[in-house]
């Protein structure tokens, strides 16, 4: 990680030299079958497992199988992730470049993107709740797991955790969705499937953070702020398990 030079200032005026790592940040440029679908600006790391789950949530392969012969390469610009998306004929993904350029100016413009938001998720499958026991465990261990965030204090986290507790996978990354898109693409990768667990993220819990869980197929979403009311929506609309602003003496659980 990048070392940063500062000035520490006290409230009497005084000050002092201080020195503190930076979290990696980057343009990654994200490409399927030799088209320029996104930038993203986030942390060079785990970018296979990044270019997968990207991939998955963004609707772009059905399956971890779609997607084929990923290459990363390093520019003195950024980064460039490379797959192969074998299910997507280079027509569609044409159209889904130009739909997602119409997009990016503020997010979500225009009726038709509208649409796109109001379109129901799929129903996540019948699980059993998960113990509030596993959650506080997970949320004292993932702490110890967090090396980025642990040396900057300005990285995010996205785990999967079995439903007896112990995590199986983390990823960082300065961007929440980035971390959540990365942990997806390990999961599918390594062929773990997400429903006999949770997925616990220490972001804001915004509508994206639960549309991607839901695509990816997990059942229990834990985060560490409380729901904006889109996400608490779209979670009960889809029977998404969602608890939040979990803490080490209460978590809150969104009635469904």
């Amino acid at each position: 990680m990048i070392g940063g030079r500062l000035t520490a200032i006290r409230p009497d005026g005084s000050t002092r030299p201080a020195e503190r790592p930076f979290a990696p940040e980057t343009p990654v440029a994200l490409e399927y079958n030799g088209l320029s679908y996104a930038v993203m600006m986030a942390s060079p790391t785990d970018l296979e497992d990044f270019v997968t789950g990207f991939a998955l949530t963004e609707g772009l392969a059905a399956t971890v199988g779609d997607v084929t012969g990923i290459d990363i390469a390093e520019t003195d610009e950024g980064w460039i992730a490379r797959a192969t998306i074998t299910s997507l004929a280079v027509e569609q993904l044409q159209e889904r470049v130009r739909a997602r350029v119409a997009e990016s100016s503020c997010g979500l413009c225009g009726i038709d993107n509208l649409e796109v938001i109001a379109k129901p998720l799929p129903l996540v499958a019948a699980h059993e709740p998960i113990a509030p026991a596993a959650i506080f465990k997970a949320l004292e261990d993932i702490r110890a797991l967090q090396p980025g965030n642990r040396a900057t204090g300005g990285m995010h986290a996205a785990a999967f955790v079995r439903a007896d507790g112990n995590i199986v996978a983390v990823r960082e990354d300065v961007g929440r969705h980035n971390a959540l898109d990365k942990l997806i693409g390990a999961m599918a990768r390594a062929g773990t499937s997400l429903t006999n667990g949770f997925i616990l993220s220490t972001a804001r819990c915004s509508y994206e953070i639960v549309e991607k869980a839901v695509k990816a197929g997990a059942t229990t979403l834990v985060t560490i702020s409380v729901p904006t009311s889109m996400a608490a929506a779209r979670a009960r609309s889809a029977g998404l398990s969602l608890f939040a602003l979990a803490r080490p003496d209460e978590i809150l659980q969104v009635v469904p």
